[in-house]
């Protein structure tokens, strides 16, 4: 195992949602020192970076900004905070991990072992997507020693743009989610809900289709639909509203289980659209996990393999969906939960973080014997410093653990 620090760049908070950021960078937090900086934070009176260290090790540095006049402002005060970072935690043996393309004009000041480009989403389709960050992506292509992706249909439209691009599609926590076997405390607020009961957790925005959720609610009214998850660039008052649709907001990663074990299925009904079209839901293989029969509409790489295997039901509309949603409630599913069980048994994060780690160190070692076949190199234990005229941001470290949230 080589020996170097992972400085990973994020758009997603650490304390949102529990998804494939803090599944492998809690992992790689085990084996090394692990920088998590967010995207800044607006309104603070002087440039701060607030720094902190996570139950699980990570340490998650958050820029605060004041309110700027420019985009070019806040970037330059942005890179001085991470510049001090590098100087005051003595980063100089590292590698870069990036999640978004809008990190560009940080990536590109520094001189890493080697860059890891992490797409877990095509982020140009979502909504609110800043114009520049096609044209930031294919810069990033270019830094980049390696890439990976979130899922099969993500990577089949980047492997033309990198020479090294690897897919890993969402992975499971098994033990975690097999909780949801056992007779566990059933939650206060999902108490009162009346069975059968079919749910779903994660950020509900343009991406869940809230036209079908309505339609097939309208359909069965006997059901019980429950919606767990932070709504974000949706307005929550055109959220479709009755009698058997219950909304019990965001609940942490370790709450889940307790939720899915007093499920009788799990569903997910995500919008056909550009925002999706590349998505790999993390939940497939956790509903699988947890022993819930399960029913989505026809996102690709849930079609390939769950659909084709016949391990999730596959609905087109929110009437096929209504349908699906039945069978799923009254079928036998022990044929179909023994097989679900067999393939996602095999898939693991830890697996996953392993498989990245080597394709990691292979990078590292290819980038190094093209540096030392130079005649001159700078070190690349340094950080490039192009503003030494601008005065220093404070920084500050709170000793607080964060806590871990999420969906």
């Amino acid at each position: 195992m080589l020996n170097y620090d992972l400085v990973c760049f994020a758009h997603l908070r650490w304390d949102f949602v529990y998804q494939r950021p803090q599944h492998l960078l809690s992992r790689a937090a085990q084996e090394r020192r692990v920088f998590y900086v967010e995207e800044p934070i607006y309104g603070a009176n002087t440039p701060t970076l607030e720094l902190r260290e996570d139950k699980s090790g990570v340490m998650v540095a958050t820029p605060h900004l004041p309110h700027g006049p420019s985009t070019e402002v806040h970037e330059a005060l942005t890179q001085d905070l991470v510049r001090q970072l590098f100087e005051r935690c003595h980063i100089e043996n590292y590698v870069v991990w990036v999640y978004s393309p809008m990190f560009m004009p940080l990536v590109r000041q520094l001189k890493p072992r080697a860059t890891v480009y992490d797409c877990m989403d095509e982020l140009s389709n979502f909504r609110f997507a800043p114009p520049v960050l096609r044209e930031r992506e294919q810069e990033l292509f270019g830094a980049a020693d390696v890439v990976f992706t979130g899922g099969v249909s993500l990577w089949e439209a980047k492997q033309g743009q990198h020479p090294n691009v690897h897919a890993f599609p969402s992975s499971v926590d098994v033990p975690h989610f097999m909780q949801a076997r056992k007779a566990l405390e059933e939650p206060l607020d999902l108490a009162g809900v009346p069975h059968p009961r079919v749910g779903f957790y994660g950020v509900i925005d343009e991406r869940m289709d809230l036209e079908l959720l309505e339609g097939v609610a309208a359909a069965l009214p006997e059901v019980h639909f429950v919606i767990i998850g932070p709504v974000v660039k949706v307005d929550p008052a055109h959220l479709p509203q009755s009698a058997n649709l219950h909304y019990l907001g965001q609940k942490s990663y370790a709450e889940l289980p307790f939720y899915l074990a007093h499920w009788d299925a799990a569903m997910m009904p995500f919008a056909l659209n550009d925002s999706t079209r590349f998505i790999s839901p993390t939940k497939t293989p956790e509903f699988l996990a947890a022993g819930k029969p399960t029913v989505s509409t026809r996102i690709r790489d849930v079609v390939r393999p769950y659909g084709d295997m016949g391990l999730v039901w596959i609905a087109d509309d929110a009437q096929s969906f209504a349908t699906a949603v039945k069978d799923a409630l009254k079928s036998d599913y022990t044929e179909r939960g023994e097989k679900a069980d067999r393939f996602v048994g095999a898939m693991s994060w830890d697996l996953t973080w392993r498989r990245m780690e080597d394709q990691i160190s292979a990078s590292v070692a290819r980038k190094s014997r093209a540096v030392a076949s130079l005649p001159h190199r700078k070190s690349a234990a340094k950080l490039e410093d192009p503003r030494l005229e601008q005065p220093q941001p404070q920084f500050k470290r709170s000793g607080v653990p964060g806590s871990v949230s999420g969906d």
